[in-house]
């Protein structure tokens, strides 16, 4: 008989998400899907809130990328009051963001899917963690602990808090960077770089030993959307560009046009949206973010040394639409803000005391855009006279990234799962295919994703009340 199989929950993720496979009467996969199960409502209570709370409030959105919707938000405070910052108060921003890549990128690398390939996808999965690798290779694991302690250290610097970053604020910064700060964080960014170059030599090392099992965890065509500045990676500011399946170009527009440009649909198995670029409807305008979409769109990196792993990497071909090579395009991307950092640290601007200026209207909207570790952010808000938050709208890599899970969910189900047998090895194949894309369940479960909702009341199995809410 068919039969419905649960991974409850997802495992190696921030936040809370399940998969559903189900099963036809001869044991083979007939549909799967990928589920976010929590809600959180952010956008809702933003409303009542002052303009100048939210670069502050939206940090909380997530402890694992406080850092880009710290910076989101003031970008689009600064958008919806007119100003233009300082160049220190924006290479100040950029390092902290830098900071926030380092940490993010090692952290899910290292921790959450380094495991899968270092010890094995059918390795005891008690083991099967940051603990099994430092017992396999200590030095390894004490140097991931040290490049993400880095990238931390220079968020607590420069944000005044290693977690919930304060210090960017609508005109610049509240504060320069001291001098003793500097020269501190110059010692340790030498020591990223070479640890970055490290994380990139592991990710080929690991994943040249399951090529052959690259297409069996998820591969598919999709559009790549990220941001570039005449074709250069760029992750603080600039366009955003849609490339298609053939990587052709097929759209570059200002993030702050989003809402014609992207679309949102609904379904009801889940609370969180699936995007699409709307000139093509859906389901045939998704696409992907994040590193692996970056990778793809990118034509050159602004650092020589990450630079010239792109030009490894394009050697794969154009674009690269293996689930697994997110993880070469994540180690590359750590590479590249560990070089960057160090630009900036060696810049005497990121000292300037000139890094603020004043507002002088309340009223208005405006949108703030950033690629954040996972892939592409917005925040847009409006406000009235009094600087109130009207209306609030988030739209988070994950929820970009959503419909992209969700092929790669059934796709690796009905590549492993036959005549109904399982092991726990297949079942970890499937969540790998989900941590290849590092989702941030708390970040993209902002809003009521499906309408009604519906709490129903069940004794004994069956339903005796129903509530709902259109």
């Amino acid at each position: 008989m068919s039969r419905k199989i649960e991974i409850d929950p997802l495992t190696k993720v921030e936040g809370h998400g399940k998969v559903t496979i189900h099963l036809d009467d001869s044991g083979n996969v007939s549909d799967a899907h990928f589920h976010v199960t929590q809600f959180r409502g952010f956008e809702k209570f933003c409303e009542g809130r002052m303009l100048w709370d939210m670069p502050v409030v939206t940090t909380r959105i997530c402890g694992i990328c406080p850092v880009s919707h710290h910076l989101a938000a003031v970008k689009a405070c600064d958008d919806l009051l007119g100003l233009e910052i300082p160049g220190p108060a924006k290479k100040l921003r950029e390092l902290m963001h830098m900071g926030q890549f380092i940490n993010s990128h090692a952290l899910h690398f290292f921790f959450l899917a380094a495991p899968d390939f270092i010890l094995g996808p059918d390795s005891d999965p008690g083991k099967r963690s940051l603990i099994g690798v430092y017992e396999r290779d200590p030095e390894l694991a004490k140097k991931a602990i040290r490049l993400r302690k880095i990238g931390q250290t220079i968020v607590d610097m420069v944000g005044a808090r290693p977690i919930h970053p304060v210090t960017a604020i609508p005109g610049g910064m509240s504060r320069p960077l001291s001098h003793e700060d500097r020269f501190h964080l110059i010692q340790d960014i030498r020591e990223a770089v070479a640890l970055s170059g490290l994380a990139v030599d592991t990710a080929w090392g690991i994943l040249e030993r399951y090529r052959e099992d690259m297409p069996s965890l998820g591969c598919f065509d999709t559009q790549q959307m990220g941001m570039t500045k005449d074709g250069v990676l760029e992750f603080y500011d600039g366009p955003l560009t849609i490339k298609g399946p053939d990587n052709s170009k097929i759209a570059e527009f200002d993030g702050r046009d989003y809402l014609t440009e992207i679309g949102e649909h609904v379904e009801d198995n889940s609370w969180l949206k699936f995007p699409f670029y709307k000139k093509q409807g859906w389901p045939e305008g998704i696409y992907r973010v994040g590193p692996l979409a970056r990778m793809n769109i990118s034509e050159r990196i602004g650092t020589p040394l990450a630079n010239e792993r792109l030009r490894e990497f394009k050697v794969l071909g154009v674009p690269v639409n293996e689930n697994l090579y997110y993880h070469v395009a994540r180690t590359i991307e750590l590479l590249y803000a560990a070089e960057r950092a160090q630009e900036l640290l060696r810049d005497d601007d990121i000292v300037s005391k000139d890094c603020r200026v004043r507002a002088d209207r309340m009223s208005g909207e405006g949108v703030g855009v950033i690629e954040a570790p996972r892939g592409t952010l917005f925040h847009h808000y409006q406000t009235d006279d009094d600087g109130r938050i009207t209306k609030a709208n988030f739209v988070v890599a994950t929820e970009h990234n959503n419909r992209a899970i969700d092929l790669s969910v059934k796709e690796v189900s009905k590549g492993h799962i036959k005549n109904g047998k399982l092991t726990e090895g297949i079942l970890n194949r499937i969540e790998m295919a989900v941590r290849c894309y590092d989702p941030c369940l708390s970040c993209s479960t902002h809003a009521i994703g499906r309408m009604p909702l519906e709490v129903g009341l069940y004794a004994g199995g069956r339903r005796i009340d129903l509530l709902r809410r259109d």
